[in-house]
């Protein structure tokens, strides 16, 4: 029996049905609804048909996942419970945040650490200074790997036929004029980061932000995580990241290391 024969087996449809639901309370046209949707909009958004979507989203009201009043539905706390399963197996909490916290009294900047998940990194810890980006940050928000200095760093950590692959799967964005989008000169950059043991991003996601990211290890030596710091182009220069803030970040990511349960 084949991968795909025996996927096709153990496959559950209805589940994958109800995460289509969960999930596309997450997507962009979501935030703009403001996280209420009708069933008309969750079906819209999961291409499921009304009925389906519709006695998806009893179910899950029926289990406390989300909530509704009559018209609009929306997501539950109960949802923060499964977030819980992936973070505390990484040790997240009270000392890793101190180290954040003491991080961005030093820097007197945000600072986050984030995870590679598909085209995306999704931020899992952070500690905010001042709001700099056009949208908030928050833990479990998602930016682009490609154009981010989380990102560069973990996709740095990837062999070159993992790397290779996630290019082909994942083409790059151009999010403003200065966004690296060839394929040829993305791998060089990665190389690069992988050389130096740390990324910077100036203006490449959003003008006039920068950012410098450095990688978080496993008591094995694997990368499994991302720790940066974010500015205005406005306070600090390129120069100014590489000699006062990479020390900083480096400091952070060994007691991050030491601190994480991996």
């Amino acid at each position: 029996m084949s991968d795909n024969e025996k996927r096709a087996t153990d496959f559950v449809g209805s589940v994958a049905r109800a995460f289509a639901i969960l999930e596309c309370f997450t997507t962009d046209e979501a935030l703009r609804l403001q996280g209420r949707m009708t069933l008309t909009d969750a079906a819209r958004l999961t291409d499921l048909s009304r009925g389906t979507a519709r006695r998806l989203l009893l179910t899950l009201a029926e289990l406390h996942y989300v909530d509704t009043d009559g018209k609009y539905f929306w997501l539950t706390p109960k949802l923060v419970n499964l977030s819980r399963g992936f973070l505390m197996p990484l040790g997240l909490g009270e000392g890793s945040r101190a180290v954040l916290y003491s991080l961005t009294q030093k820097l007197d900047e945000s600072a986050s650490v984030g995870v590679l998940d598909g085209a995306d990194i999704v931020y899992i810890e952070r500690v905010e200074v001042r709001r700099i980006y056009s949208s908030r940050i928050v833990s479990g928000t998602r930016l682009p790997a490609s154009s981010s200095s989380i990102g560069r760093v973990l996709l740095a950590a990837l062999s070159e036929n993992e790397l290779s692959s996630w290019l082909e799967a994942y083409p790059i964005s151009q999010y403003t004029a200065k966004t690296l989008t060839d394929p040829k000169s993305f791998l060089e950059e990665i190389a690069q980061v992988r050389q130096n043991g740390y990324a910077i991003i100036d203006e490449e996601l959003e003008m006039g932000i920068r950012s410098i990211a450095v990688p978080v290890f496993s008591r094995n030596s694997r990368v499994v995580a991302a720790l940066n710091a974010s500015t205005v182009s406005a306070r600090h220069s390129v120069d100014d990241l590489r000699e006062q803030f990479l020390p900083e970040l480096k400091i952070a990511s060994e007691r991050l290391s030491q601190t994480m349960a991996w």
